[in-house]
């Protein structure tokens, strides 16, 4: 496997691509638009403040603007995202003035039009195009700050320090288990250190680089094939994985540290031992990944457990935002950790 899992990783996406990276965010993306929600409401709600003679009439006065504003919002929103790549192809500042001319535009007609159902004169157009493109240069700056806060020098070298924590455990655990076997089984143990090198190999890859959902995969399966040999018939290995395309870019080592974690807290302290469950499937616009184990009876060892999940949560927000999650179901007898990705055949 080493060559064949070496080139799919330099095929590979990468998190240079992502939109938290480029100038101009991605409006299709659930962050960005939450964001300029709350952006563009935050800003009626000062508007209300300064219009209002006084402080009880503030709220009824951001409810006005907001019935004005919330249209504007999302119907700009849904215009950005249509027109997403093509404001990408063009040169910064060109994208910038675009989307401030679309601001202002959509602001002028929308005008028009609430002003065609009312009689009288209800202000100027001109004023009203200024304040939308104003509101806008804002978010845009936003962004533009945002996206040099996470410019893919500092992102990378935060993933490379994220994926470093995870390396010591991964590898000394794989180590552990071939170990175990140089003295009672040293033809098995020869075949586990050819596993272990491929095991070495995907985890000194560039954090920064994407993986097939394959790679990851047969990654996750060598892990555990290691770890049968340490554990023997205790440890039990069911997989599911749906007819999905295996060729998914995905983050590396998402997979391995929840392996890691089912076995050491649901397996290895069970004298029985138990099975460790794997689904992979597609739900909608979703990739999930759900990975169980027993808990029956069992203590809790160190807490390592969390700090895995607190590190692939942070992997998560750096390279999808908001757009992918990760949810714990503990019950009496069962532990089970499910990944939700963005499903993305390409990187944008």
């Amino acid at each position: 496997m080493s060559d064949e899992f070496k080139e799919p990783a330099r095929k590979a996406a990468s998190i240079r691509h992502f939109p938290a990276t480029h100038p101009l965010p991605d409006w299709r993306n659930f962050g960005v638009m939450l964001r300029v929600l709350l952006g563009g409401n935050a800003l009626a709600l000062v508007a209300a403040l300064i219009l209002s003679p006084d402080l009880p009439v503030w709220p009824a006065r951001f409810i006005e603007l907001a019935a004005v504003v919330e249209p504007w919002l999302l119907i700009f929103l849904g215009l950005l995202s249509i027109l997403r790549d093509l404001l990408w192809r063009l040169p910064i500042r060109a994208g910038q003035a675009a989307v401030l001319l679309l601001a202002g535009g959509l602001a002028f007609a929308l005008y028009a039009y609430w002003q065609s159902l009312v009689i009288g004169d209800g202000g100027n157009p001109g004023r009203v195009t200024l304040l939308a493109m104003a509101a806008t240069l804002l978010l845009l700056l936003y962004f533009q700050l945002r996206a040099g806060a996470f410019n893919p020098a500092q992102t990378e070298a935060r993933l490379a320090a994220l994926n470093a924590r995870i390396r010591p455990h991964f590898l000394f655990n794989s180590l552990n288990a071939v170990l175990s076997l140089i003295r009672a089984r040293p033809q098995q143990a020869e075949a586990a250190l050819e596993s272990l090198s491929d095991l070495f190999r995907a985890a000194m890859r560039d954090p920064a680089e994407l993986v097939s959902l394959a790679d990851e995969i047969e990654l996750g399966k060598q892990y555990l094939e290691l770890e049968s040999l340490r554990l023997g018939e205790r440890l039990q290995v069911a997989w599911q994985i749906a007819e999905i395309a295996l060729d998914l870019p995905i983050p590396p080592l998402m997979l391995q540290p929840l392996l890691e974690n089912a076995v050491y807290h649901g397996i290895e302290p069970s004298p029985a031992g138990g099975t460790v469950r794997i689904a992979i499937d597609r739900r909608g616009d979703e990739l999930r990944i759900a990975i169980a184990n027993p808990t029956a009876g069992l203590l809790p060892h160190a807490p390592g457990n969390q700090i895995a999940l607190a590190n692939i949560r942070e992997r998560l927000a750096l390279y999808y935002d908001l757009e992918a999650r990760l949810e714990i179901e503990s019950t009496a007898d069962n532990y089970e950790v499910r990944i939700f990705l963005p499903w993305r055949k390409k990187a944008r």
